[in-house]
């Protein structure tokens, strides 16, 4: 006897239904996040940035490989602090009239011991340690 339309309708209904809930019952294959395009390599310290003379009395210099910024608030007395803001994470930019600023959104910090001066960020630059030996000054 042949197939009638009812029979052929409740075959491909239960075949979609099928498929369909084979497709859910199957496994999800994650997708795979593309490497970033430029990775940070950390700085493996000590490392020696360059002369101290480079660093100002009442300002300071940005060390950006080394994400480390370096202040000579009063001479002869080298600080220095992570380069990185702690608003948004941006570098910091500058170091004018003993503040350390960041010009993403602002933010100042002091050159003495990088406290927040001006926000909007909240929490101070963290402290690196440096030291001059032979007019170099070497970070770690």
């Amino acid at each position: 006897m042949g197939a009638t339309r009812r029979t052929l309708l409740t075959s491909a209904g239960a075949a979609a239904t099928g498929g369909l809930t084979g497709a859910h019952g199957s496994p999800v294959t994650p997708a795979i996040a593309a490497p970033a395009a430029d990775p940070v390599v950390p700085v493996v310290e000590p490392v020696t940035l360059g002369p101290a003379t480079d660093i100002p009395v009442g300002g300071g210099k940005i060390y950006s490989t080394a994400m480390v910024v370096v202040t000579q608030p009063v001479e002869g007395d080298f600080k220095a602090f992570t380069s990185t803001c702690t608003h948004w994470g941006c570098q910091v930019t500058a170091v004018e009239n003993d503040q350390i600023i960041c010009r993403c959104h602002g933010s100042r910090f002091s050159a003495t011991d990088g406290s927040v001066v001006v926000g909007p960020a909240t929490l101070p630059l963290g402290p690196k340690a440096v030291t001059i030996s032979d007019g170099q000054i070497t970070l770690g």
